[in-house]
């Protein structure tokens, strides 16, 4: 395992570029935030950012400021998923199932999908725990390390 991390480590330092699988969607400079917006007549959150209307029915508010979305939040629901999904995700070849976790995000209370962390089971995981945003990687290429937000469970280690 530790010969695999420092590979890893070497490929970026031998040039690989790193870069959000899904772009304006999160950062991961300093710490990782998602991005979103909130509506300016109303303060409703969205995720991802909203830039036309309000998609609260009781608003019709047009305008919007761009924001980092809390960084923890409580585990609302799980699940695993086991199959490939099709095309243009892209898995890995042979396919290794991870777990999925709905997050209720601490301020905006809005509840958020993504992976859950590499090395985290579902037999970890139990609705109402605390989880923080991390970035790992979804996929390289000889050129690229693709980005994405999961979640971790908090006070716990990887296996």
């Amino acid at each position: 395992m530790l010969e695999a991390a420092s590979l890893h480590r070497n490929e970026r330092a031998m040039g690989k570029v790193r870069k959000a699988a899904i772009e304006g969607w999160f950062t991961w400079e300093g710490e990782a935030a998602l991005i979103g917006t909130r509506c300016r007549a109303c303060n409703t959150f969205f995720f991802p950012k909203e830039t036309h209307f309000c998609r609260n029915p009781s608003c019709k508010g047009t305008t919007f400021e761009e924001v980092r979305l809390s960084q923890r939040g409580t585990l609302w629901s799980y699940t695993d998923n086991r199959y490939a999904p099709p095309p243009p995700y892209v898995a890995k070849d042979p396919f290794e199932p991870y777990a999925l976790a709905a997050v209720e995000l601490a301020e905006e209370k809005m509840v958020v999908l993504g992976q859950v962390a590499h090395g985290f089971s579902l037999a970890e995981l139990e609705v109402g725990m605390p989880m923080a945003l991390v970035v790992e990687t979804l996929f390289e290429d000889e050129q690229t390390e693709y980005l994405v937000w999961k979640w971790k469970p908090l006070g716990r280690s990887a296996a």
